[in-house]
């Protein structure tokens, strides 16, 4: 019998600082608290129903990333373990397990790092329309799920509200000085390399994914989450070749539901039916399994 979805938290003895579309920020002395719901969101609005086990998912992935790619960039990740975090009660702990993580503080660069190895999505639309990925010029005849060698990036903004838009280089070199887009650009092209690298051998392709990255102490950090199925786009290996449309492990089945009703794309959002929240935990559950187990 799964959990009921946790949607909110109001956790007592810290300071909320920050509810994002599925992680709610706490305060906790001089790190913060990050608390991963069962929140879900499509097209910018956040859904009334949450997915079970969603954010323990998360959290296990984004565990497992920080600890395998910490030679390739240090993260803000200090423990996972609610056990090992004495300012969270006994109270409290049986609801936070496998859902938090504490993490040294960091100034975040005002840039999402995308990095696409993969034709598709938005970026598909791009190069159909004038043979680039937001300015990236990319040789003519490549179709749907082509692989990008090397991979690129394509930064964009990141709205508070609404979306996110994509920027050049030049526009993220004058936000953040042109040394740390440097250090960052190579940092999530090295990321990204990585974990692909991994989840191929998983029989998982990475087709894009994002970083966020903050700066302490003058070090460049990995934050917030890490190809996760919120910020990565993952497909069965066995699936991409170019021109196919290949299944996607990620919130895929929500947005194809949506899609179908006669929906603004403005809050209120919809009610789910049973059969897409239980699709939604399933395919969630399986990229974890398929990414970590040993």
């Amino acid at each position: 019998m799964q959990d009921e979805p946790l949607l909110r938290t109001d956790l007592p003895f810290a300071a909320k600082v920050g509810t994002g579309k599925v992680r709610d920020l706490y305060r906790l002395g001089d790190d913060l608290l990050l608390v991963a719901t069962d929140r879900v969101s499509a097209f910018d609005v956040v859904m009334d129903q949450g997915i079970p086990g969603k954010g323990r998912v998360l959290t296990a992935l984004s565990v497992f990333w920080f600890g395998r790619l910490r030679a390739v960039l240090p993260n803000h990740l200090i423990t996972a373990d609610v056990d090992r975090i004495p300012q969270i009660p006994a109270s409290h702990r049986d609801l936070l397990r496998g859902r938090v993580m504490l993490c040294r503080r960091a100034q975040p660069l005002p840039v999402e790092w995308v990095v696409r190895g993969y034709l598709t999505g938005s970026g598909w639309s791009d190069y159909q329309r004038d043979g680039s990925v937001s300015g990236v010029a990319l040789p003519k005849g490549l179709k749907h799920a082509s692989a990008l060698e090397p991979p690129i990036l394509t930064p964009s903004t990141k709205a508070a509200q609404g979306h996110d838009e994509p920027i050049p280089f030049s526009h993220v070199e004058a936000l953040v000085g042109a040394a740390v887009a440097r250090r960052a650009r190579d940092a999530a092209l090295a990321l990204y390399q990585a974990g692909r690298d991994h989840a191929r051998s998983r029989g998982i392709v990475i087709a894009d994914t994002k970083f966020e990255f903050g700066i302490r102490d003058g070090e460049l950090l990995l934050i917030d989450e890490c190809l996760t199925p919120d910020s990565s786009r993952f497909w069965p290996a066995e699936a991409v070749v170019p021109g196919a449309q290949p299944p996607s492990y990620d919130k895929q089945v929500l947005r194809n539901y949506l899609l179908t009703l006669p929906w603004n794309k403005q809050p209120p959002p919809p009610p789910l039916p049973e059969i897409v929240v239980l699709q939604l935990a399933a395919t969630y559950a399986e990229i974890q399994r398929r990414l970590t187990a040993t």
